[in-house]
């Protein structure tokens, strides 16, 4: 039996690169799609979020000229893309996925509704949501929170490139110490930037538990499932 039985996957749009500078890594993909396909498999079912910062990032375009809210925009479209992309690659392992966007964006995605998103993944689709929230100034994480929330998932699943929350950085400081579980308001005190707070916030307040853990370790995604305890559980 799965540890959850309906889950939103938080993907991060830089894993896409895989060693890569730009753009989407076909192996890292195509590891992507083949661990969702195993957990797909068990029954889970499965909606995902996936940033666009391998493509293209709102915040740091503004930084550079750009206007904030067509910077965000850009990043938008950014998500589209690499949904469009990790839907190809469940397709080619058999795997069916419905992608959903914020904007009316039809015949490239239906327009997001929760109802539509849990019927299809009742169905075994895998659903991808994409667009972010479909406004400026909400990042992926936020979208995420929203989605989770608004499917009624049992979790957020956070797949980053590091193996749960630590005291410090843990590529910049080689004694931070990893927590197995945290509050949300410990979060806080200990300002730890798991997500951005407004996405951490939306999650504590309607009772959102957030499981970080490292996607780009192969069979990672089935550990958690599992109940194997490799990352670690934000809760109130």
């Amino acid at each position: 039996m799965a540890r959850f039985k309906r889950i939103l996957l938080k993907l991060s749009g830089e894993s896409l690169m895989g060693n890569q500078n730009y753009g989407i890594d076909p192996e890292r993909l195509g590891d992507y799609a083949r661990q969702i396909k195993e957990i797909h498999e068990m029954g889970v079912q499965i909606g995902i979020v996936i940033g666009g910062g391998n493509i293209f990032r709102g915040l740091s375009g503004s930084q550079k000229g750009f206007d904030r809210v067509k910077g965000d925009q850009m990043g938008m479209c950014a998500t589209v893309i690499n949904s469009l992309a990790l839907s190809s690659a469940l397709e080619a392992e058999g795997v069916k996925t419905k992608v959903l966007t914020a904007i009316r964006m039809e015949p490239i995605g239906e327009f997001y509704s929760k109802w539509k998103a849990i019927e299809a993944m009742e169905d075994g689709r895998v659903c991808i949501f994409s667009g972010g929230t479909g406004s400026p100034y909400f990042t992926t994480d936020t979208g995420s929170s929203l989605r989770g929330i608004e499917i009624e998932a049992d979790v957020m699943l956070k797949g980053t490139r590091v193996d749960g929350i630590y005291t410090a950085d843990p590529e910049k400081d080689p004694t931070a110490t990893k927590f197995h579980d945290i509050t949300f308001d410990e979060i806080y005190t200990r300002n730890l930037r798991v997500m951005d707070l407004t996405a951490t916030t939306m999650c504590k307040e309607n009772n959102l538990p957030i499981y970080v853990f490292n996607m780009d370790v192969v069979g990672n995604l089935k550990r958690v499932m599992d109940g194997e305890e490799i990352g670690t559980l934000v809760h109130n």
